[in-house]
């Protein structure tokens, strides 16, 4: 695909900011369905080239821009989110924040980069439901955190006698929480067995040992089953557990070390994942041991371990076959 035009998208919660790179034409639309019709009706009126020439670009923003990539998807036009931070850093430095200066930004962001730039594809439903789920898992089980932490201190300090109502409802809540984090656990499990393709992958990511059923889940929530992320190198780089050189001319010489722009729910599930293959796996155990041995660090070591899970779990769902344990097949 060719890309001769950028539309910029700024988004917001009411609205959308317009801008072609062409012509440097803007508009305001209403951030609804009706009012994203009409902004690509606009778009392809105020633009020279063909649709298919042209790529929608807009900053990644959860349900808002999602909202906007189910439309153009229905419209068949080419479209991409982009995380902000990329936007930000390849503009330098900027004073002040304008909506219509940033559809202009995000326009330019994309001329610059249009041959780079892949348009994204809409993942199915399942995964979308998948994603959202995960999302309410996660605040859920933070909220009931919290709960927790507060009872705990308080039932350390407080008289239970005098303090019935006070803890008694944060238990109730705790309860609560924990019955609907366990609805939507099920719930996760439902759709991913009614999905033959999601099932199958799943199966094959539990039978790495140290895999576990949550981190299964993002796995193919976050790499879209797999399709969004070419190999586990890259994926990787977006957990934040690949690492990088970190060096300049003859007055740096620091350490390789993980970057900190990373997915961190993920990457601290990989860390879970390690310690767990160190306690079930006697292949990952005898390599951590003999890492040590020769005088690695425990840090770096687990990171391998990471990496090493990571490049099964691209593996077995490549090759379409469950992981084989070889070592207890060894002589």
């Amino acid at each position: 695909m060719k890309i001769n035009e950028t539309i910029g998208i700024d988004i917001s919660k009411e609205t959308i900011d317009v801008c072609t790179h062409s012509k440097q034409v803007h508009s305001v639309f209403e951030n609804s369905n009706k009012g994203i019709k009409q902004m690509s009706k606009w778009a392809l009126k105020n633009s020279p080239f063909p649709k298919e020439e042209i790529l929608f670009i807009f900053e990644h923003t959860g349900i808002y821009s999602h909202e906007i990539s189910i439309g153009l998807s229905s419209l068949g036009l080419h479209f991409l989110p982009v995380p902000g931070l990329a936007i930000k850093r390849s503009l330098g430095i900027a004073r002040g924040k304008d909506d219509k200066i940033d559809a202009a930004k995000i326009a330019l962001y994309g001329y610059r980069l249009r041959d780079e730039l892949i348009p994204y594809e809409m993942p199915g439903e399942n995964i979308i439901s998948l994603k959202r789920l995960l999302s309410l898992r996660e605040r859920l089980v933070k909220q009931r955190a919290g709960y927790k932490t507060s009872l705990k201190e308080q039932g350390r300090v407080l008289s239970k006698k005098d303090n019935k109502v006070l803890l008694g409802a944060q238990q109730k809540m705790i309860a609560y929480l924990t019955k609907q984090i366990e609805k939507v656990e099920k719930e996760m499990e439902s759709l991913i067995k009614e999905d033959g393709e999601l099932d199958k992958t799943y199966k094959l990511i539990l039978s790495i040992k140290g895999i576990g059923a949550q981190t299964a889940r993002f796995m193919m929530a976050y790499t879209e089953a797999f399709t969004k992320f070419e190999n586990s190198r890259k994926f990787a780089s977006y957990c934040g557990i690949a690492p990088f050189p970190n060096s300049s001319g003859t007055s740096l010489r620091g350490k390789t070390k993980v970057s900190h722009l990373a997915n961190k729910k993920i990457k601290s599930l990989f860390d879970l994942c390690a310690k767990s293959a160190l306690q079930h796996s006697p292949e990952i155990k005898a390599f951590y041991e003999r890492r040590l041995q020769e005088g690695k660090t425990k840090m770096s070591t687990i990171n391998i371990i990471r990496n090493k899970l990571l490049a099964r779990i691209f593996a077995v769902v490549k090759r379409g076959t469950p992981y084989v344990d070889t070592m207890k097949y060894a002589a």
